[in-house]
C-alpha cells in the first residue's frame, strides 16, 4: 500500500490561523501540565505525604492517557478533530471544579481524582492536536510545527509554574517549621487554611477552559485528514491491516514513554530537588521555569534549523546524546559542584528534551495512512511514562533515604543526597532514546 498525506484544504486556505489557534491549545495544556512541579510539594504538605506517594500527582495525570488514549481515537472517528479538541477542554473545565470540594475536604483522593479528569480531557485534545498539527504540513517539517506549538506549551508552563508556585508554596517553609511544634488542632487549622488557596485559582482556570470549549468549537479549523492510496495490484505490495504491522510506531510510543517520564521528572522534581539541598522557598519555587525556559531556548533552535539545516533525524539523535552526557554529570558531580550548578544541570535537561518530542511523532506517524489516528492514540498512551517513572524517582529516593539513614548520615545530607541519587532513573530512559533515534525508527517491519 502507497500511503501519503494529504491536506484538505482550499488552495487559498492558510495554515496560519489554524497553526494559531492549535498553538493555543497547547499553551493551555502546557499551563495545566506544569503547574505539577508547584503542586508536588504542595500537596506533600498538606496531606502529609511521603516523597513517593507525593508523585501520585504526576501518576494521576499522567496514567490517564493510557485509560483514554483508545477511546480519545474512537471519540475522534465519530465527531471529528475540532469537537473533540472542544469537548477535551470542558472536560478539563469538569476536572478544575473538582479540585474545590477536594480542598474543602482536604482529601488527597479526592485531589488526584480531580488531577486525573483534568488529564482525561487532556487526552482527548492531545490525541486530537498532536497529529492536526502532525498533517498540516510536509512530514518532513513536521517537527519544525511540533516544535513551534512545544514553545507556546512550555511559555505556558513557565507562566503555570511561577504562578501557581506563588500562590501556593509562599509561606510553606513557615508552615513545614510550624508543623513540629504545634498541637494537632494548630495542624489541621494550618493545613486547611493553606488548602484553601487553590479554590480561586482553579474556579478561574475552570471558567477560562469552559469559555475556550465552546469557542474552539466555533473556530475555523480546515479539515484535516491522512488519507492512502493503494499501489497497482501488480506491484506485489500487501496491505497491512493492523497497526501492530509498523515496528517504527511501537518502538516510538515506548521512545516516547521512556521521553516523557525523563521531561517529567526533570521539570516536575527540580523544586523539590532545590529544597531538599537547603534552598529557599522563593529561590526554588522559580526551578522549574528554568527547565522550561532551556525546553523554549532549544525548540527557538529546533523551528529555525528543521529541516532546512538539521533533520529532525538527528535532532533527535543529538538530543539523547546530550541526555545521557547531561544524566550523568547530575549523578556524579553533586559532591563538587555548588548546589545552584547541580539544579542547573537537573534544569539543562531541558535542552536534551525538547526535540525529542518533536521529532518522535513525524517519525513514527510515516506512512501510517487511514492508521494514523488510532497511531497517534497509542503515542499518546506513551505519556503514561510520566505517570511510572515519576513515582519510580520518588520510590528511588525514599530508598536511598531510608539506606543513607540507617548507615547514620546526616539527616540533612541523606535527604540532599538521596534526591540527587535518585536521578540515576534518567540513564536508561535516554538510553532507550537513544536506539530509536539511530535504529528504532528504521525499522519498517518486524521480519
Amino acid at each position: 500500500m502507497n500511503i501519503k498525506f494529504k491536506r484538505l484544504i482550499m488552495k487559498k486556505s492558510s495554515t496560519l490561523i489554524p497553526l494559531l489557534i492549535i498553538g493555543t491549545l497547547f499553551f493551555i495544556f502546557g499551563f495545566v501540565t506544569w503547574i505539577n512541579g508547584a503542586l508536588i510539594p504542595f500537596m506533600k504538605t498538606i496531606n502529609e505525604l511521603t516523597t513517593t506517594q507525593a508523585y501520585f500527582v504526576a501518576t494521576a495525570s499522567y496514567i490517564s492517557f493510557v485509560v483514554m488514549a483508545i477511546p480519545s481515537s474512537a471519540i475522534l472517528n465519530k465527531i471529528g478533530y475540532r469537537k473533540g479538541m472542544s469537548l477535551g477542554l470542558i472536560i478539563m473545565a469538569v476536572g478544575a471544579l473538582v479540585f474545590i470540594p477536594a480542598a474543602n475536604a482536604r482529601t488527597y483522593w479526592l485531589f488526584l481524582l480531580a488531577i486525573f479528569i483534568q488529564g482525561a480531557g487532556m487526552t482527548l485534545l492531545q490525541t486530537a492536536a498532536n497529529p492536526y498539527v502532525t498533517i498540516l504540513g510536509p512530514m518532513e517539517s513536521g517537527a519544525k510545527r511540533i516544535a513551534i506549538m512545544g514553545i507556546a506549551n512550555k511559555v505556558a508552563g513557565m507562566l503555570g509554574s511561577i504562578i501557581f508556585g506563588a500562590l501556593l508554596l509562599t509561606g510553606i517553609d513557615e508552615v513545614n517549621e510550624k508543623l513540629k511544634t504545634v498541637s494537632v488542632d494548630e495542624k489541621n487549622q494550618l493545613l486547611d487554611t493553606m488548602a484553601d488557596s487553590v479554590f480561586m485559582p482553579y474556579l478561574v482556570m475552570a471558567i477560562v477552559l469552559f469559555l475556550l470549549g465552546i469557542m474552539i468549537n466555533k473556530a475555523p479549523l480546515p479539515h484535516v485528514e491522512a488519507e492512502t492510496e493503494d499501489k497497482s495490484e501488480d506491484s506485489g505490495v500487501t496491505a497491512k491491516t493492523s497497526i501492530l504491522q509498523f515496528p517504527h510506531l511501537i518502538l516510538g510510543v515506548v521512545a516516547l514513554f521512556f521521553y516523557v517520564g525523563v521531561e517529567v521528572i526533570a521539570a516536575d522534581s527540580i523544586i523539590a530537588y532545590g529544597l531538599s539541598l537547603g534552598m529557599p522557598v522563593a529561590q526554588a519555587k522559580m526551578f522549574t521555569s528554568y527547565t522550561l525556559f532551556a525546553m523554549v531556548g532549544t525548540y527557538g533552535l529546533g523551528v529555525f534549523l528543521i529541516p532546512k539545516y538539521l533533520s529532525q533525524t538527528t535532532a533527535l539523535k543529538l538530543s539523547a546524546i546530550f541526555g545521557i552526557i547531561i544524566s550523568l554529570l547530575i549523578v556524579t558531580t553533586a559532591d563538587f559542584t555548588s548546589s545552584l550548578t547541580s539544579v542547573l544541570l537537573v534544569a539543562s535537561l531541558g535542552i536534551a528534551n525538547a526535540l525529542v518530542w518533536p521529532a518522535i511523532w513525524p517519525l513514527a506517524l510515516d506512512g501510517l495512512g487511514k492508521f494514523t489516528k488510532i497511531g497517534s492514540a497509542l503515542l499518546i498512551m506513551g505519556i503514561s511514562g510520566g505517570a511510572i517513572i515519576a513515582p519510580l524517582y520518588g520510590q528511588l529516593v525514599d530508598k536511598f533515604q531510608e539506606g543513607y539513614l540507617a548507615e547514620g548520615l546526616n539527616k540533612t545530607i541523606a535527604i540532599a543526597t538521596s534526591h540527587n541519587q535518585g536521578y540515576w532513573i534518567l540513564l536508561p530512559s535516554y538510553i532507550i532514546i537513544f536506539f530509536y533515534a539511530f535504529k528504532g525508527h528504521k525499522i519498517k517491519s518486524w521480519k
